[in-house]
């Protein structure tokens, strides 16, 4: 499952280079041309990040930002806001609305790229298609390809994303409720104990290769990935 970015840009020629860099880079592209339309977009199913344009139509993008920070579901995505104000005065307001980045038009598309890996490497470990590991066990998110040795681990979709996301935050313990926000997507309205289904496939695809305890119980409070498994 690749990256998927929010594009929120009123301009059409700049919002289809914008599409057509991010679509090169390997990125998921949704877009609005406006607040509105952005926020729609982001209740159906929540980005990886947000690129978002000051000057919008209607409510301004740094309104917009602002807004998003004061909601729980939205208080954590990364935003680069994208813009012709370059007055320090401007970055200060974008950079006090708790954007991650801050790219001034015109922009080079190769600096903007750079910029989304660097804010996903920092927010979203497992979204800046950089191959994880854990001891012998590789995992590389842009050949989709799971090695412990050289040797081919095979795994389902969902097993994969899970593997993933463990991966990317050794040692931190997940509840059964995070893994669902953040594996399945926070609009899946699923039971807990299906996590508990795939964590058991997970296990038994990596047992043949000695690595079915890299993901550790802990009672009462969810799951970990520990090196030392």
């Amino acid at each position: 499952m690749m990256p998927t970015i929010l594009a929120v840009e009123d301009e059409p020629a700049i919002l289809e280079l914008l599409k057509i860099n991010l679509l090169d880079a390997g990125y998921e592209v949704r877009s609005a041309a406006d607040a509105e339309t952005a926020q729609a977009s982001l209740k159906e199913a929540l980005p990886d990040l947000l690129l978002l344009d000051w000057m919008l139509p209607g409510q301004s993008g740094l309104a917009f930002a602002k807004q998003l920070r004061a909601d729980a579901r939205t208080r954590d995505l990364p935003i680069i806001m994208v813009t012709a104000r370059s007055e320090e005065s401007d970055r200060i307001a974008g950079l006090e609305a708790w954007v991650a980045d801050y790219v001034t038009k015109p922009f080079s598309p190769r600096e903007l790229k750079a910029r989304i890996k660097a804010v996903l490497r920092r927010r979203a470990p497992e979204a800046a298609q950089e191959p994880l590991s854990a001891g012998s066990l590789t995992l590389d998110p842009s050949t989709h390809r799971i090695t412990v040795d050289g040797k081919s681990v095979h795994l389902g979709p969902t097993e994969f994303r899970l593997l993933r996301f463990f991966l990317a935050r050794p040692e931190r313990v997940h509840s059964r409720a995070q893994l669902l926000d953040q594996v399945w997507g926070d609009h899946v309205y699923i039971e807990e104990r299906t996590v508990d289904v795939h964590i058991r496939r997970l296990r038994l695809a990596l047992q043949p290769f000695g690595q079915d305890r890299l993901i550790e119980t802990v009672r009462g409070s969810g799951y970990r990935l520990t090196a030392s498994g």
